[in-house]
């Protein structure tokens, strides 16, 4: 069939398995010419199908020559029907890692679940024996309890009123504003139990009462920060509420694997296109303004740039896990740089729907959300049938 994406409320359903695999490819060929990390051979990611879970998956394997194993929860084609980006995702870069001679499987479970916890220790223990490294990062806008079969919803509010502030609509090209009302009753404790540290401490915990960490294994998740402009709306919100819950489980895990001359770690990444980001009021205007100046200033990172110069530099270069004062791995410091800062709160008054193309790489955005889904990209026939099973 031929696949066109299907996009409603900044939310697009349908993804293109051919535009997938090139996306893919693209991230291989970057680490390839990166060079080579020396890191750990044995790595579990929760949550590695998409996003900054993946592009780890792909620089710890053909950049450090790594084993990986990941499970995530995506959602399975038909003959009639594309499944999620994830997917294929995990299909191609199973198909890529085996080719290059690299052990690589990709489990399709609810990694909330403790059966899965279970199944994940078994193949750890038949793949590997043990890992070096975990990551953790796992993005699900609900999550049930394993315990008590309770299911939690996260939500995306502000703490304090309701929120107004200039936004855009990335696919119309228009400039507005646009409101989020306040978190009402158990928001603000619901959002930390779905997307806090709750779910990784119960992995850590489960993989070493299993015995399948190894001396000196490293864990690390991912949050983010941001500027002024967004801060109402993301870290002074419900999701900011957990990730200082992520931040801070990091600390407690971090002593716990000490035991095992380990460490715990969040790293916080800089703004970038996700399925998720595209549909937070507000952000993407920001990324939009960000992406502008930082490729003009030459210092512009996707996923892939991110998670190889992590694994590089900030955890397994010549310094080890180089943190800040607060524990953190920062590799939002190109982002959050004062003259990057300065640049975009001078023109964020000055965006209006008549200037957003010229003024801002709102095109970038726009091309970045598409290529997610596997559409956009060059060197693909998107007028051809295609089959959807990959």
């Amino acid at each position: 069939m031929v696949l066109e994406p299907k996009i409603i409320g900044g939310v697009c359903l349908t993804a293109h398995p051919v535009g997938l695999k090139k996306a893919l490819e693209s991230q291989i060929d970057y680490v390839k010419k990166q060079g080579s990390v020396d890191m750990p051979k044995r790595v579990l990611v929760i949550g590695g199908s998409t996003g900054y879970g993946l592009a780890t998956r792909i620089s710890a394997a053909f950049a450090g020559d790594a084993g990986t194993l990941s499970v995530s929860f995506e959602r399975e084609p038909t003959d009639r029907k594309p499944g999620s980006p994830g997917w294929y995702n995990n299909k191609y870069f199973d198909e890529a890692a085996k080719a290059a001679g690299l052990t690589a499987e990709s489990l399709n479970a609810d990694a909330f679940a403790d059966d899965t916890r279970e199944t994940v220790i078994r193949r750890i223990k038949e793949l590997f024996g043990q890992v070096d490294l975990v990551v953790y990062s796992l993005a699900s806008p609900v999550r049930k309890d394993p315990k008590t079969g309770e299911m939690y919803k996260s939500v995306l509010k502000p703490l304090g009123d309701t929120y107004t502030a200039k936004s855009v609509d990335f696919l119309k090209g228009t400039v507005g504003d646009a409101s989020i009302p306040t978190a009402e009753g158990d928001d603000k404790a619901n959002t930390v139990k779905v997307m806090g540290g709750e779910d990784w401490n119960l992995w850590i915990d489960a993989l070493m009462d299993a015995g399948v960490l190894a001396e000196g294994v490293k864990t690390m998740a991912y949050s983010y920060i941001g500027p002024e402009v967004t801060y109402a709306v993301y870290r002074a919100g419900t999701i900011g509420a957990a990730k200082e819950h992520l931040e801070k489980t990091a600390g407690d895990l971090d002593a716990k694997l000490k035991t095992i001359g380990g460490e715990a770690f969040v790293s916080v990444n800089k703004a970038l296109v996700t399925r998720a980001s595209s549909v937070i009021p507000v952000v993407p205007l920001y990324i939009s303004l960000l992406y502008k100046i930082m490729k003009d200033m030459g210092i512009h990172e996707g996923c892939i740039e991110q998670m190889y110069r992590m694994l590089s530099s900030k955890v397994y270069g010549p310094e080890g896990t180089v943190r800040d004062e607060n524990g953190l791995v920062r590799l939002d410091d190109w982002e959050m740089r004062e003259d990057v800062q300065a640049k975009v709160t001078a023109q964020w008054d000055s965006v209006t729907t008549e200037n957003l193309e010229s003024m801002t790489d709102v095109a970038g955005f726009r091309s970045d959300f598409m290529q997610l889904h596997g559409f956009g990209w060059d060197g693909v026939d998107y007028g051809a049938d295609v089959d959807t099973l990959g």
